[in-house]
């Protein structure tokens, strides 16, 4: 949720002032109900004090001390330094260090003020030190606390003290009904929701730090079920309400499609022809399809599309494809133009490079409904193209694009059927929580003839070497792409290293042509580069990520990425599919910059070992977690803060209870969802 959009719901947390309010709506704190499910991130120790000689390095601990001095610093830079001493037998003295202070601050560390003091304790250059550290005033023999401390996600200027209160007070007054009917918990072995709630808010004295922080603990575990149930019943809600609305039937006579598979110069694999069965059944519904078809790099997914769109004209209707940048909507244009026109169907092109006149005669052509498919990137989506009957709409890389771009190609047709295509593959547990509310295909076999790719991991002094294999490979009539860097937040920085890049080929490799293609160029130029490099009058193309995704010649044998260590998974995965469309031997070299850390040390060892996509995905999501991915869906779905996606049994469990409870408790369903989403439950249908 936005800011702004936050501050227009507004806080219903009563007796909070304007700017408390204004600082839990940054945390999307609106009302009782989220101070509930707002859970500590930690807990801390207070319970005992631990003597400063005592204390081992880098382990919290809590101390009471004693102010000998206090000075504000300005070495290196302006600091608040409190030197203190210990207070109990143990003995000992440290710094206290503020690189950020508050007045209150420095006038609470006056010489002689007792301290309860929360840090961990290291060496520095003049003694032990802890560097901003959580400490209060304490005056005479005040008790320690008897339980662990909360500590919990807060922002600037919103105190942990704060929190706590509001919390306590909500815990307090809130009903803290279970909203699962008691049968089912009891057959799940679930914990209380109440007791669970209060457990993870309060502690019992009894609970060691260990145990609580355990996340298969039974309060911590009823807590993340209750989480994926209320997002699988607001996924499964909407899937409900989608086939309850009408779409138009798109029962095909097979003329077309039959005619696209006899001239096709290839046979479609068993997985194309699985797919091809389940969106046809789709489409012959009076309910409009949501299906997403993931198939990893290579495994046809365009002549799925191309089936479909047939099967709308064969039943008077109008298709649509749009894809998120000019190089893959070109590819998927002029590949459907190839197949198609002979059938004497015409696909129309829309897209920035497209001259007005052409542009204005296509769309008057879809607008009157004479020409029934049309291909483009967002061109398509713009006020002025009008559909006559648009019957079914196609995004390919949907995750590039954002709901709202989604949405508008859709609306062009009244109820218009929805096919969603991605060459990144989901991992199974995250496709069954975070799109449950589609139908999921997968192309999960490769076509015959394609080559396997070797996949090597080269250290980036061994150059040269690498320079003389591309040399070798194109000099033998194949061709290689050369992958510039990563560089985030620089779209200048990665710019000049590409032409930085482009040039030092060109001068090392004199007798072949060196193309560069980036994302600053023109799509006219882009589209030229590409075609010189299909038809082999560039024998080596230097290019940032622009073609990680559409680019398809056969001839490519070899694939360069310099610094793969700044990749992610599904990137190098991606432009590694990039080769091997033909039938030669090819390669995809990794150049790495070591020494690598142990994150870019498991992303490269994953994608050496592994050439399926999905078990690359399935690993990806292991390393990172779901943010990225369900980011990727940019469909402002909240993400999972407590459930872990590869607790497969607790998503089964979530999807199994939540169409017992739509089915046999709606208004169980309801309070749940109420609790967990409130007016959040949109978000998660966009």
């Amino acid at each position: 949720m936005t800011k702004s959009s936050a501050s227009a719901k507004g806080s219903r947390i009563a007796g909070v002032s304007a700017t408390i309010a204004e600082k839990l709506a940054r945390l999307n704190l609106f009302t009782d109900a989220d101070l509930l499910l707002h859970l500590p991130l930690r807990y801390e120790d207070e319970t005992r004090l631990t003597a400063i000689r005592d204390a081992l390095p880098g382990v919290p601990a809590q101390f009471e001390v004693e102010v000998v001095s206090s000075e504000i610093a300005y070495r290196p830079r302006r600091q608040l330094v409190a030197h203190v001493r210990d207070v109990s037998d143990g003995g000992g003295a440290m710094v206290m260090r503020f690189l950020n202070f508050y007045p209150s601050q420095q006038k609470a560390l006056s010489p002689g003020a007792r301290l309860r003091v929360f840090g961990e304790l290291r060496g520095g250059f003049f003694g032990d030190e802890i560097i901003h550290p959580r400490f209060r005033v304490i005056h005479g023999d005040e008790p320690l606390p008897d339980r662990l401390t909360p500590i919990y996600p807060t922002t600037a200027g919103l105190s942990q003290t704060v929190l706590r209160k509001l919390i306590q007070r909500a815990l307090d007054q809130a009903s803290l009904a279970d909203t699962l009917p008691e049968t089912l918990r009891r057959r799940l072995a679930m914990a209380d929701f109440g007791d669970s709630l209060r457990f993870l808010h309060q502690p019992p004295p009894d609970v060691s730090l260990a145990d609580i922080e355990a996340r298969h603990h039974p309060a911590w575990r009823r807590i993340a079920f209750d989480e994926l149930l209320a997002q699988q019943l607001s996924l499964r809600r909407a899937y409900a309400a989608r086939r309850a609305r009408g779409a138009p039937v798109l029962k095909g006579t097979g003329q077309l499609t039959g005619l696209l598979l006899s001239g096709l110069p290839f046979q479609l694999t068993g997985a194309q022809q699985r797919v091809w069965r389940e969106i046809a059944a789709d489409l012959n519904q009076p309910h409009p399809m949501a299906r997403l078809l993931q198939g990893d790099v290579g495994s046809g997914k365009t002549v799925v599309a191309a089936l479909a769109m047939l099967q709308a004209v064969e039943a008077g209707h109008q298709a649509a494809l749009m894809a998120p940048t000019e190089i893959l909507a070109e590819q998927h244009y002029r590949k459907l133009a190839a197949w198609l026109e002979p059938l004497g169907i015409e696909v129309a092109w829309f897209a920035a490079s497209v001259k007005k006149k052409a542009r204005d005669e296509w769309r008057a052509k879809v607008s009157r409904g004479e020409t029934p498919i049309a291909v483009g990137t967002h061109a398509l989506i713009e006020a002025d193209v009008e559909f006559d009957r648009l019957g079914l709409t196609i995004v390919d890389e949907q995750h590039r694009f954002g709901v709202q771009q989604r949405l508008a190609l859709k609306k062009k047709g009244q109820s218009a059927h929805q096919l969603t295509m991605s060459a990144t593959p989901i991992p199974r547990t995250l496709a069954m929580s975070y799109y449950a509310d589609l139908d999921v295909s997968m192309l999960d076999e490769l076509p015959p003839g394609r080559t396997p790719v070797v996949t090597k991991l080269v250290a980036e002094n061994r150059r040269d070497q690498v320079i003389g294999r591309v040399h070798d490979a194109c000099r033998a009539g194949r061709q290689a792409y050369w992958v510039c860097p990563l560089i985030e937040d620089s779209e200048a920085l990665q710019l000049k290293t590409a032409e930085e890049t482009h040039e030092r080929l060109a001068a090392e490799l004199p007798d072949l042509n060196v193309g560069l293609v980036h994302g600053r160029l023109k799509a006219s130029d882009k589209a030229a580069v590409m075609a010189a490099f299909t038809r082999n009058e560039i024998q080596v193309l230097v290019a940032t990520t622009v073609i990680e995704v559409g680019v398809d010649v056969p001839n490519a044998s070899l694939m360069v990425i310099e610094h793969a260590e700044r990749f992610g998974l599904a990137q190098l995965h991606q432009l590694r599919g990039r080769v091997g469309r033909g039938s030669h031997g090819s390669a995809c070299i990794l150049l790495y910059a070591p020494p690598l850390g142990e994150n870019a040390r498991a992303r490269l060892k994953v994608i050496y070992e592994n050439t399926d996509g999905f078990e690359i995905a399935r690993l990806d999501l292991h390393l990172r977690g779901p943010g990225e991915f369900v980011g990727s869906r940019q469909s402002g779905a909240p993400l999972l803060r407590f459930a872990d996606l590869e607790d497969t049994v607790l998503v089964e469990q979530a999807r199994a209870v939540a169409e017992v409870l739509l089915r046999d408790h709606p208004e169980a369903a309801a309070a749940h969802t109420e609790r967990w989403l409130g007016g959040k439950e949109e978000l998660l249908k966009a």
